[in-house]
């Protein structure tokens, strides 16, 4: 795959180069995650046993409410939290959690995200110009 430029409508928080682990699936700080061991936890989820641990996560929504948004400061304070959140569509309170907690996340692209990324690939997000590049 070459080197591509995404625009997210919707982006927060600083600069980040990382790996991507990308599924076409939701995310649940609560239900989909192991906090203390940094894996996807949930059986039924795509990127089950594996590490979001500094991974920029692009994934299909945002799933959770207010219990979801304090997690992500939970797991931020205690380090094991992915480098950056990267969704095709995101709810407000995620979104106000992921501030809380210090993360940075893009939102909404005129493509499906999950579709044009795979795990492995070598991503910088820049929300001041909502722009994620495929390095």
């Amino acid at each position: 795959m070459s080197a591509a430029t995404y625009v997210a409508r919707h982006a927060m928080g600083k600069a980040v180069r990382g790996k991507a682990l990308v599924a076409k699936d939701g995310f649940s700080a609560r239900y989909d995650l192991d906090r203390i061991q940094g894996i996807f936890s949930r059986p039924q989820h795509k990127l089950a046993g594996q590490s979001y641990v500094g991974r920029i996560l692009v994934l299909e929504t945002a799933k959770g409410g207010v219990a979801s948004a304090w997690m992500l400061y939970e797991m931020a304070a205690r380090g094991i939290v992915p480098a950056a959140l990267v969704f095709n569509s995101v709810n407000p309170i995620l979104a106000q959690g992921a501030a809380l907690a210090g993360l940075s996340m893009l939102a909404g692209f005129d493509c499906d995200i999950t579709a044009q990324l795979r795990s492995g690939d070598e991503l910088e997000i820049d929300p001041v110009t909502r722009e994620l590049r495929l390095l």
